[in-house]
């Protein structure tokens, strides 16, 4: 038995996968639907970069009259973009299909393709955020679908906003699909896996932020701190 898998119709109706994967039937078109979210990752982020989304500090050398050297830094600054979007989707992809696996003894096939979700629904959030920045013309370090604003409003910690900033609208639809999904594969009870599901987005919320406060590149540049 064989069935087409449609991104869209099973992105909002999932029961009519969940049947088909149960009864173990033969999908087709998964590998191009995969490479059409990768493919839209990689031009989303893209387009943030070419817009000027966190290149703020490139403009110090347009203005001090470095042309050339301003044009070579945001040609890097756009290669590396695209290369940190190839990972952030390899991960939620790849890397958290196989903690889900081995945490939930689900098939890592059948993981694979919730997660293609969960990476279509945080490239969604981030082309909403960039187009609202587009409107207004200009960015904050804050998504409007997170708590991030609001904590930033009442919270005056760098690090305690940007851990909010993680927890978002989409973060609560994620823990949603995921439930809904593996709990049809896996003999865990549903309270254990939604509380393993919320620790895994609070675990990457913190590391998140983490990374968000750190002075990498004062590292980079030598370990000079101001």
């Amino acid at each position: 038995m064989f069935f087409e898998f449609r991104f869209w119709k099973y992105l909002f109706n999932r029961n009519d996968l969940l049947v088909s994967l149960k009864n173990d039937a033969t999908m087709r078109d998964f590998q191009s639907r995969v490479w059409f979210v990768a493919i839209f990752g990689v031009l989303v982020y893209a387009l943030r970069d070419i817009w000027g989304l966190h290149t703020e500090d490139l403009t110090a050398l347009f203005v001090s009259g470095y042309e050339d050297t301003f044009t070579i830094a945001r040609i890097i600054s756009l290669i590396g973009t695209i290369f940190w979007s190839l990972l952030y989707m390899a991960f939620h992809f790849f890397g958290m299909a196989f903690i889900l696996h081995k945490i939930t003894n689900v098939e890592l096939s059948k993981v694979a393709i919730l997660q293609l979700f969960v990476v279509a629904f945080l490239l969604i959030e981030k082309a909403f955020n960039f187009f609202l920045y587009t409107v207004v013309g200009y960015a904050t370090d804050y998504s409007v679908l997170s708590f991030g604003p609001l904590a930033a409003t009442f919270i005056e910690h760098s690090y305690v906003n940007y851990f909010f900033n993680e927890l978002s609208l989409i973060t609560g639809l994620i823990i949603a699909i995921q439930l809904h999904f593996l709990r049809a594969f896996t003999t865990m009870s549903t309270r254990n896996l939604f509380l393993i599901l919320i620790a895994i987005q609070v675990i990457l919320a913190l590391i998140t932020a983490g990374f968000e406060v750190l002075p990498i590149e004062t590292w980079i540049e030598g370990g000079q701190t101001e």
